[in-house]
C-alpha cells in the first residue's frame, strides 16, 4: 500500500531563507527502507537530509538517520538543526534526547527565538599531518606553506567523520581558494580524512572569532556551506592549543561560513571545562529557518 511522507527544506545556522545550508527533514519515516530513503535526499541533492523516527528505548526520545545523495552519514550538524526547527512547532519539550548512529546528544531550544543547541561528548582529536603531506594537500588547495598559521599545526579530528583542520594566518586567504577537487578526493584514502576544514583565526568579517570553508569532494560535496560538526572539531582543537580562553567553566567563540557561496552563515560553539581542566562537552549553536513543506507519495 503506498503512503506520504511530510518532507520540509530548511535553512540552518541562519535566521535568513535562502542563506546557511540547506538540509531535508522527512518525518514519520518509520517504515522507509533504506533505498527510499537514499532516493528520496538524491531528489531533494541537499547535502544532507535527515529521517526521523520513533523512539525504540527509553533514554532518548527521537530517532534520526542522516542520507547524502550518495550515502549514509552518521551524524549532521545542520540537518539536527533542521529538525529540531520543523519539530519546534509540535513538539513542548525544552529539550530533547536524539539517538543515532554516533550515539545521543541533547538538542536544547535557546530562549528568545535565539535557535538551538546541540550538546555532544567531545570529538576525538586525531594525529599530526607529517610535512610531507602537508605538501601535498597545499598543493591541492593552490596555497604555499607560509600561509599557514604557526600555532595551528594540521590535524585530523572526529571519528565517524573525520576532517582535517588546516589553519590559515588571513581570512582574506580563503577568499582567493582554487582547490583541486579531484586531487583532494584522492588525497582523502590517504591522509585518513573524509574534508578539509580550512579556517583563519583572523576574519575578514565583523561579530565573529573565526572564518572558514570546507570542502569534501570525497563524499560528493565540493564545498559544504556551513558545518556545525566541523566547528565543534575546531573548539575542541584550539582549546587543546591553549587558544580559547576559558571564562567561568566556558570557552566560546563564533565562527562565520558560507559566505564565500553567497549563502552565509553563523555558528556559535561553547566548550564546557570542569575543574580539573577537561573538556567535557561540546555545544553546537545556532538558528534554522523554514523554507517550504510538501508530501512524497511511495
Amino acid at each position: 500500500m503506498s503512503h506520504a511522507v511530510r518532507v520540509f527544506q530548511v535553512d540552518a545556522f541562519t535566521h535568513t531563507r535562502f542563506a546557511g545550508n540547506p538540509a531535508g527533514v522527512v518525518l514519520e519515516a518509520d517504515g522507509l527502507e533504506d533505498a527510499q530513503m537514499l532516493a528520496i535526499a538524491r531528489e531533494l541533492n541537499n547535502a544532507d537530509t535527515a529521517f526521523v523516527f520513533k523512539p525504540t528505548a527509553l533514554d532518548h526520545d527521537i530517532r534520526v538517520r542522516f542520507f547524502t545523495p550518495r550515502t549514509e552519514a552518521a551524524f549532521v550538524g545542520h540537518a539536527t538543526l533542521a529538525v529540531h526547527e520543523v519539530l519546534s512547532t509540535h513538539s513542548p519539550r525544552a529539550v530533547c534526547r536524539q539517538a543515532g548512529q554516533s550515539g545521543i546528544v541533547e538538542v536544547t531550544r535557546l530562549e528568545q527565538g535565539r535557535g538551538f543547541s546541540i550538546r555532544q561528548s567531545p570529538p576525538p582529536l586525531g594525529r599530526e599531518l607529517g610535512h610531507a603531506e602537508i605538501l601535498q594537500v597545499l598543493a591541492a588547495l593552490g596555497l604555499v606553506e607560509s600561509a599557514l598559521d604557526p600555532l595551528c599545526p594540521p590535524r585530523i579530528a572526529g571519528a565517524a567523520s573525520t576532517r582535517l583542520l588546516l589553519g590559515l594566518k588571513a581570512g582574506t586567504s580563503l577568499a582567493g581558494l582554487t582547490p583541486n577537487l579531484t586531487a583532494l578526493a584522492s588525497l582523502s584514502p590517504v591522509i585518513g580524512c573524509a574534508g578539509y576544514f580550512l579556517f583563519s583565526r583572523s576574519p575578514t568579517l565583523p561579530e565573529c572569532q573565526l572564518e572558514s570553508r570546507m570542502f569534501c569532494p570525497a563524499l560528493g560535496i565540493p564545498e559544504d556551506p556551513v558545518s556545525g560538526n566541523a566547528h565543534g572539531m575546531l573548539g575542541l582543537y584550539l582549546w587543546s592549543l591553549g587558544l580559547l580562553e576559558v571564562r567561568d567553566g566556558q570557552a566560546q567563540f563564533s565562527g562565520a561560513q558560507g559566505h564565500h557561496l553567497g549563502r552565509p552563515g553563523r555558528v556559535g560553539i561553547a566548550l564546557d571545562v570542569d575543574a580539573g581542566g577537561q573538556c567535557t562537552a561540546v555545544h553546537i549553536r545556532g538558528q534554522a529557518v523554514r523554507i517550504f513543506e510538501t508530501q512524497i507519495a511511495l
